[in-house]
């Protein structure tokens, strides 16, 4: 969506979501706590545990969710699977297949009263503002025309979602927080505020960075009729997510940027690896001729009526994306 259509904001009342401000005030403050417990009294092991949990929690985010689930832009055998659905737990931003729902409605109505996040009712409603207050009756109406077939029918994320509060308690809660416990000696207080609360609250403010600051403050070397942006700190915090002005324009590219620059972009090096060793393949890329080729990319079936509005130029629901190469 250029900037032209969707600079203008209807006035719209938000109606906040009492239970969730006080979960996420709750987790913030407790994230404050948890931040000077890390200098006064915890263990380093215990730092070092909330440091894996958060680069897992984000790779479940950005290597499962985004790149295979929503834009399946690489394919993986079932241990990958798996393991990044346990990532995925650990991250909490809700189920796998409530986030895929939500992002394929932001690239379908990037930009507008659709799109969950819009930036253009500001920066800290595009960073987190807007999980404190009901959907816009557009989201949940442009929502119904997303394709989420493809999802639905994966058992893994079918059951992720039938017994979401066992799986997703069971990684993010109750496993971080005993495991320090257990194995070496650190404080319930230190262990829920730091392994639990801290990386949690890091979790999901690095990620969303790419809704705020992803659409806002860079370049954009692609596309300069969109507002999604190039951000190099914002892509080394998130795990390579903000390559942004190309991802928009390029979405189907598994590297969700055109030169992977992998010292940036930790989710291509995890994909990588996996790669080599055999557990993700299909790696999509897309052909140099058509990133340097002049002219609107997304009128060529790269934008939100591509597929026949199914996947909003996301992905292609047959899982046979044309003039892309697979590796």
């Amino acid at each position: 969506m250029g900037l032209s259509e969707g600079a203008e904001v209807v006035p719209f009342k938000h109606k906040l979501v009492k239970h969730n401000v006080i979960k996420f005030g709750y987790m913030h403050l407790a994230a404050l706590y948890g931040a000077y417990l890390c200098f006064t009294s915890a263990k380093w092991p215990t730092l070092l545990w909330a440091f894996l949990l958060l680069e897992f929690a984000k790779i479940g985010i950005t290597a499962g969710a985004h790149r295979l689930w929503c834009h399946r832009s690489y394919k993986a055998k079932l241990p990958l699977e798996i393991l990044l659905l346990i990532f995925n737990s650990i991250a909490y931003m809700n189920t796998a297949t409530y986030w895929v729902r939500d992002h394929r409605v932001h690239h379908k109505f990037a930009d507008t009263d659709a799109d969950p996040h819009n930036v253009n009712r500001g920066f800290w409603f595009s960073q987190i503002g807007w999980l404190f207050v009901r959907k816009h009756p557009d989201v949940i109406e442009k929502g119904k025309t997303v394709f989420m077939e493809d999802i639905h029918k994966n058992p893994l994320l079918r059951f992720q979602e039938k017994y979401a509060f066992f799986v997703i308690g069971l990684w993010a809660y109750v496993i971080p927080t005993v495991v320090p416990m257990y194995f070496w000696g650190e404080t319930l207080s230190n262990s829920w505020h730091i392994c639990t609360m801290l990386r949690h609250v890091l979790t999901i403010n690095q990620i969303f960075l790419v809704n705020s600051i992803g659409h806002r403050w860079g370049n954009r070397p692609y596309d300069k009729n969109i507002k999604a942006v190039e951000n190099l700190a914002v892509s080394l915090m998130s795990t390579g997510e903000c390559f942004h002005n190309y991802h928009h324009v390029f979405p189907f590219d598994y590297k969700a940027s055109e030169l992977g620059m992998t010292k940036f972009n930790a989710a291509t090096m995890f994909i990588n690896f996996f790669a080599w060793l055999g557990w993700a393949y299909d790696l999509k890329t897309i052909p140099d001729e058509m990133i340097i080729s002049p002219g609107p990319r997304r009128a060529r079936g790269w934008g939100r009526k591509s597929f026949g509005g199914l996947g909003g130029g996301m992905f292609d629901p047959t899982g046979k994306e044309g003039n892309l190469k697979g590796s």
